[in-house]
């Protein structure tokens, strides 16, 4: 399995110092930012002999604000987080609750058995198996010189 890259421009020194200014380096969440500002969550990917394993952190959300796709190749899983409704009578003194979405994107090997993936949701982290097809077995076939 390989992760799906984009190659990013380096930034400039007024990038740099506009970001720090913005808050970028001190309002961090979850997710981690690209250079376009666009947002995705931590994964760890481990292989094993029998399959890969993800775990994507994604705290805050709820089973039903995660989506994933194989589409081809290409896993996709990614999450909103509906907006909350105000209410009126209510005023807030700090408000720092922040959901983002994200979206990440995976090309899958040719030996992962995609009708066989299996998300589970648990405290914050979504873990995925991703299972490798069973090798096909070589016949030993005799061929007889005629």
């Amino acid at each position: 399995m390989t992760l799906v890259k984009f190659n990013q421009p380096a930034k400039s020194f007024h990038g740099l110092v506009d970001e720090l200014f913005n808050g970028k380096f001190l309002n961090r969440d979850f997710a981690t930012s690209d250079f376009y500002g666009a947002s995705y969550a931590p994964v760890n990917i481990s292989e094993t002999k029998d399959g890969y394993s993800l775990e994507i952190v994604a705290p805050g959300f709820a089973k039903e604000d995660l989506k994933i796709k194989v589409d081809g190749p290409t896993l996709t899983i990614s999450a909103e987080k509906k907006a909350e409704t105000k209410d009126e009578n209510e005023k807030h003194l700090r408000r720092e609750f922040n959901f983002r979405s994200f979206s990440r994107s995976f090309t899958l090997d040719e030996k992962v058995d995609a009708s066989k993936i299996n998300a589970k949701y648990d405290n914050g982290v979504l873990h995925l198996t991703l299972p490798k097809k069973e090798a096909a077995q070589e016949t030993v076939k005799e061929i007889i010189v005629a």
